[in-house]
């Protein structure tokens, strides 16, 4: 009995949590095309908005469209791996004199 009052509760209260909106964010499309850079498309925009970096990528998008929306960008495969070796350092860190 106590046990299924407990459930009962637990449910009360993730319910509500569970309806309620994540983010009232604008997701934005990006890809990555080694000839020009980081290219970012949305309905709202105008055209799309090309950038070397995600952060000034961020930045053009927030100005095209008033800066009064969160942006959330949505990277795709492509963007995804050279964002990742970006962070990494990639082929100029790689080594092969570090001890094992």
């Amino acid at each position: 009995m106590i046990a299924a009052a407990s459930a009962v509760i637990m449910g009360a209260l993730i319910l509500p949590v569970r309806d309620m909106p994540i983010d009232d964010g604008l997701l934005i499309d990006v890809t990555f095309d080694p000839s020009r850079g980081y290219i970012a498309t949305h309905a709202k925009l105008p055209q799309p908005v090309i950038a070397l970096s995600l952060t000034v990528l961020r930045a053009r998008i927030g100005a095209q469209l008033g800066g009064a929306e969160r942006v959330h960008l949505k990277l795709d495969r492509a963007a995804r791996a050279q964002r990742d070796e970006w962070r990494c350092g990639g082929a100029a860190r790689a080594s092969n004199t570090r001890p094992v």
